[in-house]
């Protein structure tokens, strides 16, 4: 309403100044200047009243952006706000329905036949790590298993949030390479816990500056730990030993695989009370193509250790089962051809006497001997001696396996 009043009253200014221009024909030029000037004065007061209000309307609305801006300034970005910067959110690039060419081309990818005994692996995995991690610790430590699942080894690469501990480790009797990621929240709540932090204290995560020597060398410890851990728990299946070879904090230089290869990621969760984070384990299928045919088997039921129930049913068995000994008289090695050219009513000649001992076997295997000769109406073997006791016991044999799968 205060802009229309303005806009009218120079209209009426201007009308009067052009209204004095028409009628008065024989006035000078002084009095058209004037009345120009009067116009031109009364506009000036009525639209510089209005502009200062508007401008100092506008000053007082962008002070506080202004001081907004200006601090925001001064803040470091996190990593979320970085990637969210960037465009890049991993969290809604795994969760986003692909559909389509992109969805068979992922499937044909990353789908991969499923491994039963692998799951059991690492649920033993995680009762060994989460006892060996106490004792590391001195704290109260919870090992969980969050997820086993099949990924490209690319795209894992590309999904590694930064900063980060890539340990590159080997299994020799498998011949393949595996990686071990430690995230940053669980690399400083281990050294805090190691170094004698509080508890009830959350780790401090020091941005911009990479990782020191004492910290690094706190990590490999804890990794090859976890690496000990999983030599026991592949151990019932196969013998094997993991080797940390390096560690790495640019997983560029982590590349063990192609690109596109498939590979098991298997995701542990580390809490000690309220500090803690994940580590992650990832090995290529072709690592574990040794063992693939022993990963397939179907798994009925888990039990470390002896079962006497079941031992002394087998051994029930196996002393009801009935088996066929054999007495041989003589043996002796002929030719093919000689075989060949045996006619009915031959005699073959034997180099033994009547009185020489008779070999008893099972299977091709010398159990005892004995002296042949007659009882009634049939032929008979006298037993000389006892039988032949097993060079090994099964007490020596346990002995032996646990001696072969803990050296130390």
């Amino acid at each position: 309403m205060a802009d229309e009043d303005d806009l009218g009253d120079i209209d009426e200014a201007w009308g009067e100044a052009l209204a004095e221009q028409g009628d008065g024909d024989g006035e000078d030029d002084d009095d058209l200047a004037a009345a120009w000037g009067a116009a031109l004065e009364e506009q000036g007061v009525a639209g510089g009243d209005d502009m200062a209000a508007q401008w100092a309307a506008m000053i007082d609305d962008s002070e506080p952006e202004l001081e907004n801006a200006t601090r925001g300034a001064d803040r470091i970005l996190n990593q979320e706000e970085i990637d969210n910067l960037l465009g890049f959110n991993i969290e809604d690039t795994i969760a986003a329905d692909q559909s389509g060419i992109r969805a068979l081309i992922n499937s044909a990818m990353v789908s991969y036949e499923r491994l039963p005994m692998l799951e059991i692996v690492f649920d033993r995995l995680v009762r060994l790590t989460t006892t060996s991690l106490r004792n590391f610790t001195s704290d109260n430590v919870e090992v969980s298993l969050d997820s086993i699942s099949s990924v490209r080894f690319g795209d894992y690469l590309n999904s590694i949030p930064l900063p980060a501990i890539l340990g590159v480790f080997k299994a020799e009797e498998w011949d393949g390479f595996g990686l071990c990621t430690v995230e940053s929240s669980l690399i400083y709540s281990i050294i805090d816990v190691l170094l004698g932090g509080g508890r009830g204290m959350s780790a401090v995560r020091v941005e911009g500056r990479p990782y020191t020597t004492i910290e690094t060398n706190l990590v490999r410890r804890m990794i090859e730990l976890i690496m000990h851990d999983m030599e026991q728990a592949f151990s019932p299946l196969s013998p094997v030993h993991f080797n940390l070879e390096r560690l790495e904090t640019n997983p560029r230089f982590a590349a063990i695989s192609r690109p596109a290869n498939a590979a098991i990621l298997v995701e542990l969760r580390i809490d000690m009370e309220d500090r803690g984070g994940k580590i992650e384990i990832m090995m290529p299928y072709a690592t574990l193509e040794p063992i693939r045919d022993l990963l397939l088997q179907m798994f009925m039921g888990e039990k470390f250790g002896r079962d006497p129930i079941w031992e002394g049913h087998l051994a029930t068995e196996i002393y009801a089962a009935e088996i066929d000994v054999d007495a041989v008289l003589y043996e002796t090695h002929l030719p093919l051809g000689r075989v060949l050219d045996l006619k009915v009513g031959e005699t073959l000649l034997f180099d033994v006497s009547p009185n020489d001992p008779v070999s008893i076997k099972c299977g091709g295997i010398p159990l005892t001997t004995g002296t042949m000769g007659k009882d009634e109406d049939s032929i008979a073997v006298r037993v000389d001696r006892v039988l032949q006791k097993p060079k090994m016991t099964l007490a020596a044999f346990e002995r032996a396996m646990q001696k072969e799968m803990d050296p130390t």
